[in-house]
Parts: structure tokens; sequence; C-alpha cells
């Protein structure tokens, strides 16, 4: 049946009115993103551990780098669509919960390689929900401060659970007792409260009523739905956020998975310590530079009408034509942002391929925090792009499909290494750094050519 004959699934309004918001709510929320964020990332710098203490080949550390992965994307694609229709509140206690039991499996079972798929599985599945669901309701929540602000604190919040996850688990395992066990200990620690606590958060979306005639099929299609992007902003979808995204978990896997490859034999023993210092030092620099990538970004005038917005009696796929977006002020200069994102992303590509060269633990060091500032540039610019896309039915949906895009660039050390036997790394990374050169191109013309939305409301 056309879209435009489809009778709409029942929505309730965003905020129910019995449910005011507390001033602070959003901070449990942003817990719980935190420690999902610790759990997906503390996996990380303990690689080399597994392969000297667990006897596990490289084939089959990557191949739980890519359980991960596997689990990643249903949580990111499936969880914030559900989230829109069900409830925040029931999906991110489930995730909150996930993260914990990931823990436990990985913590009794380092010794077997289908234990630790099982936990990283789980572990990707986790963050998928915290990424898409976690981020949408602590926008939610922040109601009455700028987008730029409710952006930049679910960024701030993910980013530093994935900093300390990485920093506290490769300290543990480098110097504490228990190496395969301890890390996922403490986290188990850090989460066990979270499930309980996000119970008492305001509910933003409530449950929709149940249609009636064949529901699964019409929540099938809604979740679909949930993750269009509106027919007016996909033109700016295509030629700013879409050529930017990967870069974001593209640059953290350049920065603290290819850069200590690269480098390892310069630093000896210290290899674990080291790959820890600067998963730590690209994810700080990433949290630092947030508050200028909303700055960049800058604000709507008052009164302008936001991209994904639908007026009564049209649908999501009309009004507008593809790329237009009706506005009743100045323009604002929130191309700045994916533009100066990229531009941080080139440099660290360009500082990656000539340490390929010349094989410095120091220009290491410096391109894991530029590419770390590129990354906390790119992800918060990125999430105030869709947010003002998004409708305030498929926000959460939106974040979820921004979200898979950039850790669609996390598979770029995989790739990289897949590719080493035939070509020289310095060759590769020459070839990436073009790649972030064509991408900058794309999204400066993008900024130019399309009109960005008004902020939600």
């Amino acid at each position: 049946m056309p879209e435009t004959q489809r009778m709409p699934e029942p929505r309730h309004a965003a905020l129910p009115p019995a449910v005011p918001l507390r001033p602070g709510a959003w901070r449990t929320v942003a817990a719980a993103m935190f420690a999902c964020g610790w759990g997906g990332n503390q996996f990380t710098p303990l690689l080399l551990m597994y392969r000297r203490l667990g006897g596990y080949s490289t084939l089959s550390v990557d191949a739980f780098l890519g359980a991960y992965v596997v689990g990643l994307v249903p949580g990111l694609l499936l969880a914030g669509p559900v989230s829109d229709r069900r409830g925040r509140r029931p999906v991110l206690v489930a995730g909150a919960v996930a993260s914990a039991v990931a823990s436990l499996v990985l913590c009794f079972g380092g010794q077997s390689a289908w234990p630790i798929y099982a936990g990283r599985l789980i572990t990707g599945f986790a963050v998928g929900i915290a990424m898409s669901v976690g981020s949408s309701w602590v926008k939610e929540l922040s109601s009455g401060t700028d987008g730029g602000l409710a952006a930049r604190r679910a960024a701030l919040c993910q980013t530093a659970g994935f900093g300390l996850g990485a920093g506290v688990a490769g300290v543990l395992a480098q110097w504490g007792p228990w190496p395969m066990v301890s890390p996922y200990a403490v986290h188990l620690l850090l989460t066990a409260a979270i499930p309980v606590l996000l119970l008492r958060v305001p509910e933003t979306r409530p449950p929709l009523a149940q249609a009636t005639g064949r529901p699964a099929r019409r929540l099938l299609t809604a979740l679909v739905d949930d993750l269009r992007v509106p027919a007016p902003a996909r033109r700016r979808f295509r030629l700013v956020v879409l050529p930017m995204a990967p870069w974001v978990f593209g640059a953290a896997g350049l920065a603290y998975a290819v850069m200590p490859q690269l480098v390892g034999f310069r630093v000896g023993d210290w290899g674990l310590a080291y790959a820890t210092g600067l998963t730590v030092l690209t994810l700080g620099a990433g949290a630092a530079v947030q508050p200028v990538a909303r700055w960049l970004h800058g604000e709507m005038k008052t009164g302008e009408m936001k991209t994904g917005e639908v007026k009564p009696g049209e649908t999501k796929t009309g009004g507008t034509k593809t790329g237009e977006t009706k506005t009743s002020g100045a323009g604002t200069r929130t191309g700045r942002a994916p533009v100066a994102a990229m531009a941080v992303m080139l440099l660290g590509a360009a500082l990656c391929a000539a340490n390929a060269v010349l094989l410095s633990p120091w220009l290491a060091a410096v391109t894991a925090a530029t590419l770390g500032a590129g990354y906390g540039l790119a992800v918060v610019s990125g999430l105030l792009e869709i947010q003002r896309m998004a409708g305030p039915d498929d926000l959460a949906g939106l974040t979820g499909v921004y979200y898979m895009l950039a850790y669609a660039g996390f598979l770029l050390p995989t790739v990289l290494a897949g590719l080493s036997s035939w070509l020289s790394y310095p060759l590769m990374l020459a070839a990436v750094a073009a790649a972030a050169l064509v991408c900058l191109g794309l999204v400066v013309t993008g900024a130019r050519v399309t009109e960005p939305a008004a902020p939600a409301r």
C-alpha cells in the first residue's frame, strides 16, 4: 500500500504530562551509557594479553573483535526503533543488564574461545543499545537546554566510558592480579546498581497503543520507517553525515589499533601499557574537544522549522523538496563542525602515513591525539545533525543508523591487516589519507549546498 494511504500507528505525546522531568534525571542515563561504553572498550587493550597468556592466534583475536561488531549491529538498528514505540526505560535497562552479563561471561570464560565470542557478542549488543537509546533519552531528558548541550552530554559520557574502561583494564592487565579476571570484575561492580537506578528515571516515550490486525507486521513496518532519513534531509545526510560518519571510529581504530602495531617493537615489554596509553590519549583528546564541536555547530534562529518535522496532513516522505529546509532566519555556522572534523581527520591520517615510514612512538602519540580530536568533533557534530533531522518518533532509530555507519570505520584496521600481505602500510595509509581528502571535499560541498535543519523542539 502506498505510504500516503497507510494508516499511521497511533502515537503518544513525547512527554506524558503525568511524569514531569526532574532536573538532572539525564545523569542516570548518562551513567548507563558510561558503564556500557566501559564494558565495550575494556577489551581493546587486552588483545595482547589474550595472545600472550591465552595462547590465542591473531586470527582468533580479530574474530573476537568481529563478534563485538556482530552484536553491535542489531543493538543499534533494533533497540532504537523499539524504544521509540515501547519506551526508553525497559530497553536501556535490558542493555545495562546485558553489559553486566557480558563481563560475567568474560570473567569466567577466558580459557575458552566460545565464552569469549559469546561475551563479546553480548557486549556489542549492550553498547548498541546504549548508543542509540541512551543518546536519545539524554536528549529528551535535557528538555529546556539547547540541542548542542544534550548531544555533548551523550557523546562525552560514552567517550569517557570508552577511555576509562580501556585505561583501567590495561593497567590491571599489565600490573594487577588475575589479569584475565580483574578487569571484568571492576566493570561488574560498576554496573551492578545501574539497572535499578534506571527504573526511577522518568519515561519520555510511553508505550504506544497496541494496533489491531497483524500487529507484528505493523510493528515491523514501523521499525523500518524509523530507520529512514526524512526526505527533506536526505541530501544533507548523503553529502555531510555519510562521508563523515565512518571516520568517527575509523580514527579510533587507526590511533589505538594500527599505531601500536606499527611501533610495538620500539617499546618492548611495555607494549600493553603503551597501547593502553594511546587508547586513553585518543579518547581523552576526543572528550576535550567536544565543547568546541558544539560551539562550531551553533544554533538555529528561533522560528525555523526542523528538517524532519512533518506538518499535519503531510507524510514523512512528503513536504518540501529533497535537501530543502524551511527557514525564517539567517544562516548558521552548523556547517563548520563537520568540515572541521574532517580537516582534523585528514591531518591525523597524513600523520599516520608519515609514521608508517618513521615508526616513532612519539609521533604515534601525536597522531593519536590528533585523531582523537577528529573523533570528538565528528561524533558530536554527527549527533547534532541527526537530532536536527529526526522527528520525535524516529530519533532513536536514526541515531542507531548514524552509529552503525560510524562503527563501520572500526573495520578499517582489519581491512588493512588483511591487505598487508600484498601492500605495505605506508602505501595503504597514504591511500587512507587520500580517502580522507575526498571525504573532506564532499563534506565541504555538502555543507555549502544544503541547509542545516533547525533544532528539535
